[in-house]
């Protein structure tokens, strides 16, 4: 199974680089793996939020296969322990999922077209983060999901 993290603009923090760059290294031993930065919306100063979530949606559905399941990260999505998301990525590999994708939003979320899209909404927590923070804190519950399924000792 190929597991992709896709994000909307590039990391600008760059304290937490190296911290998604150790876990993006770490994730592949454990699948197929990979780190997509999609360009952000680029448009002029007098347009909306709808605008701007209209143009990265058009980015993101070109992009995704029939196939693919697509997992949106969203402050009102389904919250699940590290355990629970574990037994999620597992059941996606016993199903034969070829390509499960995460995908956070630019800054002002997504268009109705990709939640119609969406298979699920995941939150992380009741809190709200930053979309940079998001970036880090989502591959490390990756890569610990990953170490449950394995038995690991990681998750403690």
């Amino acid at each position: 199974m190929k597991v992709q993290f896709w994000v909307i603009g590039k990391t600008t923090d760059h304290y937490l680089i190296p911290g998604i760059e150790e876990y993006i290294k770490r994730l592949k031993r454990y699948c197929q793996f990979e780190y997509i930065e999609l360009p952000a919306a680029k448009i002029g100063k007098n347009a909306t939020e709808q605008d701007t979530k209209t143009k990265e949606a058009i980015v993101v559905l070109e992009k995704i296969q029939k196939s693919d399941f697509l997992a949106v990260m969203d402050e009102v999505g389904k919250e699940f322990t590290s355990r629970k998301f574990a037994d999620f990525i597992a059941n996606h590999q016993m199903r034969g999922t070829k390509r499960l994708i995460f995908l956070i939003g630019g800054a002002y979320g997504f268009s109705n077209k990709i939640y119609e899209r969406a298979d699920i909404k995941i939150a992380l927590s009741q809190m709200t983060f930053t979309h940079q923070m998001v970036r880090l804190i989502f591959t490390e519950q990756l890569y610990r999901a990953f170490t449950i399924t394995k038995g690991e000792k990681y998750h403690h």
